[in-house]
C-alpha cells in the first residue's frame, strides 16, 4: 500500500529534469545507508578513463530507473487499463529504486574478476539483516521477499519484471540515456517520451503500440552503437583487465601467504570468498583505490606493477586481428614466457560480442527478450517481424580480436621474439 509524502520531494537531474519522489517508503529508501553507498559506485565502472565525463554514479542510474518506472505506472494507472494492477505499483517502484544496490566497486569488472552477480548480493541486501530490510518490513513481512523475487526475476506477475528488467525496461532507457549524456556521445539519446507513451500492459506483459516502432527502432540502434563506441571501447576494455589481473594478483598472493604492506579485513574477506553482507557494503570504489595506491609500494613487482598502470593510466596497448587460433596463441605465450614476460599477465585476449535483439523465429513462439507490437486489431506481432532495421541489426555482432600487452615491456623484448610473432606486435 502506498503511503504518500505530506510533500513531494524532488531531485535536479540533468536527464529527466526532475525525479519525483511521492511516497514515504521510497524517500526512506533513498536515505538508508545502503542506497547512499551507490554514490560511491560509478556506473560505468572504468570507462572514466576513456570518457572524461564518465563520472556518474549508480546513485543517479537507480534514480533515473524509478523515475522512468514511475512515470510508465502513473500513465498506466491514468489511461485506466484493466491489465495493470495498481497494488503491484509500490513493488515495482521499489524494486526499480534497489535494483543495482548489490554492485560492487567498478561494478561489473569486479563481478568478472570474482565471478560474483550484482542481483544475488542485491538479494541479499534486500532481504538480511539491514537498513532496507527494515523499511520494506514495514509494508509487509514478506515484502522484501517479493521485492528481491522481481530483481531475480522470479516473481509471479511478468509485467512486473517486464517493467524492471527486459527487453524495453527502465534500466536500458535509463543508462542509454544517462550513459550518452556522461561520455558525451551522441548514440543513446533516444525519443523517451514517445517510447513512454506508446507502451501499455497486455496480456500480462509490456507491449508497445505499432506507431511507436520507429521510437523502438532508435532505440535498438542506440543500443547497438553505444555497445560498439562506448561499452566495448578497446581503451575501457584495456583499463578493465588491468583491473581483473590486479584482483587476481592479490588473490594469488593472499593465497600464498605473503604478506602485504597493506591489507584490510572487506579486501581479504573478498580474496577469500568468506564476505559477508556487512562487509559487503564497505566495499566502494573509494576503499579499493585506497589499496591500490598503497599496492604501488608493494615488494611484488607484477602486483606494484599492475596497481601503477592503473592508478596513472598507464593502460596495455593493442593490437586487432581477424583470426586467432589456438596453435597461434600458445606460439605467441610460449615466446613471452622465453623473452622473460609472464604471459598470464602480460598478455590478454580479448573478443567481445554483442547480442543487439533476440530475433523472433516462427514456431518457438514469444519469449521475455522480445518486443512485441500491439496493432489497432489487438494482435501481437514481434518487432524484427515488421521491421527491417531491427533484422539488420539482429543476431550476434561479433569484434575483432584483440590482443592486449604493456607497450613498455614489450617493446625491450621484441628482438628476442621469433618474426612472426614480433611482426604481430609490430603493427
Amino acid at each position: 500500500m502506498k503511503q504518500p509524502l505530506t510533500e513531494e520531494k524532488v531531485f535536479k537531474d540533468p536527464v529527466h529534469n526532475y525525479i519525483h519522489v511521492q511516497d514515504t517508503i521510497i524517500w526512506r529508501l533513498i536515505n538508508t545507508s545502503e542506497f547512499q553507498r551507490l554514490r560511491r559506485i560509478r556506473q560505468l565502472g572504468t570507462s572514466y578513463l576513456t570518457f572524461h565525463g564518465a563520472e556518474h554514479s549508480r546513485f543517479s542510474h537507480s534514480l533515473g530507473v524509478y523515475e522512468i518506472t514511475r512515470r510508465i505506472i502513473s500513465q498506466f494507472e491514468r489511461s485506466g487499463y484493466k491489465d495493470w494492477m495498481p497494488e503491484e505499483s509500490l513493488l515495482t517502484l521499489c524494486a526499480a529504486l534497489l535494483h543495482d544496490l548489490g554492485h560492487g566497486p567498478f561494478s561489473h569488472s569486479i563481478e568478472e574478476a570474482f565471478e560474483m552477480n550484482h542481483e544475488d548480493w542485491t538479494c541479499r541486501i534486500i532481504q538480511e539483516n539491514t537498513e532496507i530490510t527494515a523499511i520494506l518490513r514495514d509494508v509487509s513481512e514478506d515484502f522484501p521477499r517479493k521485492v528481491a523475487s522481481v530483481i531475480a526475476k522470479t516473481y509471479e506477475h511478468e509485467i512486473v519484471v517486464n517493467l524492471v528488467s527486459g527487453p524495453l525496461d527502465a534500466d536500458r532507457m535509463d543508462y542509454l540515456l544517462r550513459d550518452a549524456y556522461y561520455t558525451g556521445v551522441n548514440y543513446g539519446t533516444i525519443d523517451i517520451d514517445r517510447i513512454l507513451r506508446m507502451l501499455r500492459p497486455y496480456n500480462g506483459r509490456v507491449v508497445v503500440k505499432e506507431s511507436g516502432m520507429h521510437a523502438i527502432e532508435d532505440y535498438l540502434m542506440s543500443r547497438y552503437q553505444m555497445y560498439w563506441q562506448v561499452y566495448f571501447h578497446p581503451v575501457t576494455r584495456s583499463s578493465e583487465i588491468i583491473l581483473r589481473q590486479i584482483f587476481r594478483r592479490a588473490k594469488e598472493l593472499l593465497q600464498e601467504g605473503y604478506s602485504f604492506r597493506f591489507m584490510i579485513n572487506p579486501l581479504r574477506d573478498l580474496f577469500c570468498g568468506e564476505i559477508n553482507v556487512e562487509q559487503y557494503l564497505l566495499l566502494d570504489e573509494a576503499l579499493v583505490q585506497t589499496a591500490f595506491m598503497q599496492w604501488t609500494l608493494e615488494s611484488d613487482e607484477t602486483l606494484a606493477d599492475l596497481c601503477s598502470r592503473f592508478i596513472h593510466r598507464k593502460l596495455y596497448k593493442y593490437v586487432e586481428m581477424d583470426h586467432l587460433d589456438s596453435e597461434t596463441i600458445d606460439e605467441i605465450r610460449r615466446s613471452f614466457a622465453g623473452a622473460g614476460l609472464l604471459p598470464d599477465y602480460d598478455l590478454e585476449i580479448d573478443y567481445p560480442t554483442d547480442l543487439p535483439y533476440d530475433v523472433f523465429r516462427p514456431g518457438q513462439g514469444f519469449d521475455s527478450k522480445q518486443i512485441l507490437l500491439l496493432d489497432r486489431h489487438d494482435k501481437l506481432r514481434e518487432i524484427s517481424e515488421v521491421s527491417d532495421i531491427v533484422r539488420s541489426i539482429s543476431g550476434i555482432h561479433r569484434g575483432r580480436y584483440h590482443l592486449y600487452f604493456p607497450q613498455d615491456k614489450l617493446q625491450n623484448v621484441l628482438t628476442q621474439l621469433p618474426d612472426s610473432i614480433a611482426m604481430i606486435f609490430a603493427k
